[in-house]
C-alpha cells in the first residue's frame, strides 16, 4: 500500500498534475473537462468580438472618408456661388463634384474580409458575447448609401442645396456615433472575457494541477514509509530464517 501510494506521488510529481489517471478523482475530472471546453469557447469568442470591433473601425474609416467627401462638397457649392466665378469656372468645379460622387459611391460598396460595411436601415449583425451563446449584441452595417443618396443623385452643384448637404453630412455624423457606441460596449465585452478566462483558468488548474509542495511532503512521507516497511519485512525475514535455524 505505501508503495502504490508512493508510485502515485511520482506520477503527480513528474507529470505536474493531480490527475494522471481519472481514478485518482474520476469527479474532478469531468469538471476539467467541462472547464477547458469552456476556456476554449471563451478564447473563440474573444477572437469573434475581436474581429466585430476591427470591423467597426473599418467602417468608422469609411464613415470619416464619407463625411470629408462631403464637407469638400459643401465647399465646392459655395465656391461655385461666388458672383465672380464664369460659367467655365463652375464648370470645373462640377468636375471634381462628379469624382466626389463617385468616390462615395465606392465607399457604399466597401466591404471587410467580403462582409459588407454598408447596409439598409435595419441591417445588424449578431455578435455572440458569452462562451455560453446565451448573450449577443447586434451591430450596425449603417446606411450609407441612404445617408448620401442626395448629394450622389444630384446632377451638378446647381442641383443640391447647401442644407441638403449638410443634412447627409449630419447622417454620417449620426452613423459615426451609433459605431462609436457599438465599438464600446464590444471592448467592454471583450474585458469581460478575459476576465472570464483567467478566473475559469484558474478555477480548473485547483481542480487538475499538482501543489508540487504538498505533493512533495507527501512523497518524503511515503518513501519513509516504504523503506521502513521494507527494513521491517527484512527483520521479520531474518527472524523466521533464525527460528527454523533452532528447529533444525
Amino acid at each position: 500500500a505505501s508503495n502504490s501510494t508512493l508510485q502515485r506521488s511520482l506520477n503527480r510529481l513528474s507529470s505536474v498534475l493531480k490527475i494522471v489517471q481519472p481514478s485518482y478523482d474520476a469527479g474532478g475530472l469531468a469538471v476539467s473537462m467541462k472547464l477547458e471546453a469552456a476556456m476554449k469557447r471563451t478564447d473563440a469568442v474573444s477572437t469573434n468580438v475581436a474581429n466585430a470591433i476591427s470591423f467597426l473601425q473599418t467602417q468608422d474609416g469609411a464613415l470619416k472618408t464619407a463625411g470629408k467627401v462631403l464637407n469638400r462638397m459643401s465647399e465646392l457649392k459655395t465656391l461655385s456661388q461666388d458672383v465672380t466665378k464664369s460659367a467655365s469656372d463652375i464648370a470645373n468645379y462640377d468636375v471634381e463634384f462628379d469624382a466626389l460622387k463617385s468616390q462615395l459611391t465606392s465607399l457604399t460598396a466597401e466591404k471587410f474580409n467580403g462582409v459588407a460595411l454598408f447596409g439598409g436601415a435595419a441591417s445588424t449583425l449578431a455578435v455572440a458575447t458569452s462562451e455560453d451563446g446565451a448573450q449577443s449584441f447586434n451591430i450596425t452595417q449603417s446606411n450609407l448609401t441612404g445617408n448620401v443618396s442626395v448629394p450622389v443623385g444630384a446632377a451638378d452643384l446647381a442641383d443640391v442645396t447647401t442644407a441638403q448637404l449638410n443634412t447627409a453630412l449630419e447622417n454620417v455624423a449620426t452613423s459615426r456615433a451609433q459605431n462609436g457606441a457599438e465599438s464600446s460596449r464590444l471592448n467592454f465585452s471583450a474585458d469581460l472575457l478575459v476576465n472570464n478566462r483567467t478566473n475559469l483558468e484558474a478555477a480548473n488548474s485547483r481542480i487538475i494541477d499538482v501543489d508540487v509542495a504538498q505533493e512533495s511532503t507527501q512523497l518524503a512521507r511515503y518513501s519513509i514509509l516504504v523503506q521502513s516497511g521494507t527494513a521491517m519485512l527484512a527483520q521479520a525475514n531474518a527472524s523466521s530464517q533464525v527460528a527454523l535455524r533452532l528447529l533444525g
